[in-house]
């Protein structure tokens, strides 16, 4: 007997996927990837902390990488190249601290810094009494900000050299403010040697407007007037902002350019930060001149022999590794 033929079926239809950009359409430069995975085992808050990472670099990183056992460095090395990947992003644990390696493909350098400190993404969110991080947050690469690096040492350069690289640059003559939503910030402290490591969402906020005013402009929404007896008391109930609102001369900027969906012609607006995370506390100790090997272009505790490298300890681990396969 013939069967009858379903007409709320709906046909299936091959979603084809968007392949990622290798170049900027605008400044014809090469977009830099990463890959960001671990060596070794690695504690439960370690991963989370790459997780983080990761999603940090989007959208140009495999944020749904995933690791199994049995694999090296030469096999990472081998998919790298075939996704056009330009950094490697590394962590590792040893029994003495938390370390994260910065590498660029395919011949070096291999920048090794040292966690002294560090928190998660959800550590930050939970002590935040309004924490903001849409989704759309990340559809763009962050801007990156480096501060004290200017003291005219050897290291120093290469190093804002390799962090300058590993995100997209901008040009600000096209570059449009609304892809602009994140920040990331490195400070260099000379006496203590330290990095500090923060992530900020980049917000946008009117001057000079009542807070109702203000939530009515940013949500798009159309208040609710019941309980009111005229429009004039909806804009002059609330009053002005708080101090806290940086009405200040120094916190605010005059835009002219696309700030959201419209286009404005002047409007003066306070740029707020907010950290999303994560947070590190870095210290740089080595830099190799090759990719995880090679000789040593800076070692922060001088005699070479005096500590045994990392990349020593993890080739003896090399049995152990981890094998990957990617998911996106």
């Amino acid at each position: 007997m013939g069967r009858f033929k379903n007409k709320n079926r709906k046909p299936f239809v091959k979603q084809i996927a968007k392949k990622t950009p290798t170049v900027d359409h605008v400044t014809g430069d090469k977009i830099p990837k990463s890959l960001v995975f671990s060596r070794g085992k690695i504690p439960g808050p370690l991963r989370q902390l790459q997780m983080d990472l990761r999603k940090l670099m989007l959208p140009y990183t495999a944020l749904k990488l995933k690791e199994s056992k049995r694999n090296n460095l030469k096999d990472f090395v081998s998919l790298a190249n075939g996704m056009m990947v330009t950094h490697f992003l590394i962590l590792s644990k040893t029994d003495s601290a938390a370390y994260l390696r910065v590498a660029k493909m395919k011949h070096g350098p291999t920048l090794t810094f040292k966690i002294h400190k560090y928190s998660l993404a959800a550590d930050i969110a939970q002590s935040q009494l309004r924490p903001r991080c849409p989704p759309d947050l990340f559809k763009n690469p962050p801007l990156i900000v480096l501060s004290g690096f200017g003291t005219g040492e050897e290291h120093l350069k290469l190093t804002t050299f390799i962090f300058q690289n590993i995100f997209p640059a901008i040009d600000i003559n096209t570059v449009k403010l609304s892809s602009c939503q994140r920040i990331v910030l490195l400070n260099y402290d000379k006496e203590t040697k330290l990095i500090d490591f923060r992530h900020y969402s980049i917000r946008l906020q009117p001057v000079g407007v009542s807070r109702r005013i203000r939530k009515f402009v940013q949500n798009h929404q159309v208040p609710d007037l019941r309980s009111l007896q005229d429009v004039s008391d909806f804009v002059t109930k609330a009053g002005y902002g708080s101090e806290s609102e940086g009405d200040d001369e120094a916190a605010t900027v005059n835009l002219s350019s696309d700030i959201g969906r419209v286009n404005r012609a002047s409007t003066k607006s306070a740029v707020k930060l907010q950290e999303i995370g994560p947070r590190m506390t870095l210290q740089l100790v080595k830099i190799e001149e090759g990719l995880c090997t090679g000789g040593l272009l800076f070692n922060e505790y001088g005699n070479v022999d005096a500590k045994k490298s990392e990349n020593e300890e993890e080739d003896e681990q090399e049995s152990d590794e981890e094998e990957m396969d990617i998911d996106e």
